[in-house]
């Protein structure tokens, strides 16, 4: 689990993981949206000789969990660390009583989907677009919700 020391490289390690979404003004995220994502969840993190290489947000809500932010560095990706800290997160949510998770995919990164479903996760609905950026040169969008029982 990450703590208010990692900050830094957290931030770092999940804006370069989403420097691809040009489409959306601004950076992911900064210290202090991380630091209260602390404060509400846990943030599990991997590690790979001492440095924080994939990270994902992880907070209950309900009887439920949430998964958000799942960043892998960019040159670690392909190596199934994703996958890793997804199951470390859907285990330290099934640990304090979830039944089930949800995520949330930007509708604007189609290749997303696809990886979730590999997960175990359907999609059960959307949302307005539910990010606090907003979107560059008229794109528009919305979030795809989806869920796996644990």
């Amino acid at each position: 689990m990450a703590s208010e020391a990692d900050l830094p490289r957290l931030v770092e390690l999940i804006n370069s993981a989403y420097a691809i979404e040009t489409f959306l003004e601004g950076t992911r995220t900064n210290r202090e949206e991380v630091a209260a994502s602390l404060e509400k969840g846990r943030i599990v993190v991997v590690e790979a000789d001492g440095a924080v290489v994939a990270t994902i947000y992880a907070e209950v809500r309900g009887g439920r969990g949430y998964l958000g932010m799942l960043a892998v560095d960019p040159a670690q990706q392909g190596k199934g660390l994703a996958r890793r800290v997804m199951e470390a997160a859907e285990e330290h949510l099934r640990g304090l009583g979830c039944t089930g998770v949800d995520i949330r995919v930007l509708s604007l990164r189609p290749e997303l989907p696809p990886v979730y479903r590999r997960f175990g996760y359907v999609e059960t609905g959307t949302e307005e677009f539910c990010y606090n950026r907003t979107f560059r040169d008229g794109a528009q969008g919305h979030c795809i919700v989806m869920s796996k029982a644990l």
